[in-house]
């Protein structure tokens, strides 16, 4: 059977746990070499040690906080190199905060905003410069319902979102005719993440029309990623692409 990633050059960042680790088990499943990148060293050296026994694909650890363009520049540099080149930027780096809209603090803006939106835009210039280079690559942003629809509780993790989908619109249409393309995903499935919210938030998961529930990473998350990521999806970008059960309904 033919791997769909084989040889394929990727950067996952948020790596160490919940979907971020679903999609570099599924890529090296695949045939992929997967630079793995997170602040949860411990996590993501784990995730990367199993991901290459389990082969065929090869996994290496970097850690960044991708708030700091310092550290995403030089983690990228050197996944880079062990690579050998980079073809794919999937950044699922992460995190929520829930709090009413008007008691959001300067460190929750800081943290939120931080990691979410400022994080996507240092990944995503990172890769740019060698996929530039190359004359192509692949950049998968995260979106989120709550980007697109009203959650309350969730006022900067869904401004965070939003701006997330209108960076990658942009990028794909700036960095499309050098070969480039960039989607946003927006997920509903079971993370650590989303089972700390469940409590306050599982009305809305529950409303979820394919069986009242969130997704499973490995069976309805990890497939979309090998698919977004590989040449099969060459002439998709700057897109939504909802992996939610129906959560919400793009158009």
């Amino acid at each position: 059977m033919t791997m769909q990633l084989a040889g394929k050059k990727i950067i996952v960042t948020g790596a160490a746990q919940g979907m971020g680790a679903s999609t570099v088990r599924a890529y090296a499943a695949e045939g992929a070499e997967v630079a793995a990148v997170d602040v949860k060293d411990d996590l993501g050296r784990r995730v990367a040690e199993e991901a290459t026994l389990q082969g065929p694909g090869k996994v290496t650890y970097h850690h960044a906080n991708v708030t700091d363009r310092a550290e995403v520049d030089a983690a990228f540099s050197a996944a880079v190199v062990d690579l050998g080149g980079l073809d794919v930027l999937v950044n699922i780096a992460g995190v929520q905060r829930a709090r009413p809209a008007a008691e959001f603090t300067d460190e929750d803006l800081d943290f939120v905003l931080g990691i979410n939106l400022r994080g996507t835009i240092l990944t995503n210039q990172a890769a740019y410069r060698t996929m530039r280079e190359a004359g192509s690559g692949v950049v998968l942003n995260f979106g989120s319902d709550a980007g697109l629809t009203a959650m309350p509780g969730l006022g900067a993790y869904a401004a965070s979102k939003g701006g997330v989908m209108a960076w990658t619109r942009t990028i794909a249409g700036e960095w499309g005719p050098e070969g480039i393309r960039a989607n946003s995903v927006v997920p509903a499935v079971q993370t650590p993440m989303t089972a700390n919210g469940a409590q306050e938030r599982g009305d809305i998961y529950s409303s979820i029309p394919l069986g009242g529930r969130l997704g499973d990473p490995e069976r309805d998350f990890a497939p979309v990623m090998v698919f977004l990521a590989s040449d099969g999806a060459r002439f998709i970008t700057g897109q939504i692409i909802s992996v939610n059960g129906g959560l919400g309904m793009v158009r």
